[in-house]
């Protein structure tokens, strides 16, 4: 592999990604990455948390969804999550006071089963 190649889809910082919109394969909107939650012992993208409904931030439910899940549109700057809007509204989430406790094995377990991913850790 050539450099070239290597770093046609060069690293980030986290906060060019936060902000970002979130679309499904159709283009509708999903909402937007508030935030990526990174695994300290890996170093490894664990999940990237997405808005979704409210107005102004009022109302608005989080969600933390496996980072793999994604797929980033470099033409249109914003993340692709093959997920339709009912499912996502029907996902576990959370609000922004109330953060689950990311260190639960079951709880990682059962977002990643839920977005039909492999577990980043395994």
């Amino acid at each position: 592999m050539s450099a070239q190649q290597v770093f046609a889809s060069s690293p980030v910082k986290a906060s060019s990604i936060i902000g970002t919109n979130v679309v499904n394969p159709k283009g509708d909107s999903l909402g937007d990455i508030k935030e990526i939650v990174i695994d300290p012992r890996t170093g490894r993208v664990a999940y990237a948390v997405v808005s979704f409904g409210g107005f102004l931030s009022m109302g608005e439910k989080l969600f933390a969804i496996p980072f793999s899940a994604f797929k980033y549109n470099v033409t249109k700057n914003d993340y692709v999550l093959d997920v339709s809007k009912e499912r996502l509204k029907a996902a576990p989430g959370f609000d922004s006071d109330h953060w689950p406790s990311m260190s639960d094995e079951k709880w990682n377990r059962d977002v990643y089963k839920y977005y039909e991913r492999p577990p980043y850790w395994e």
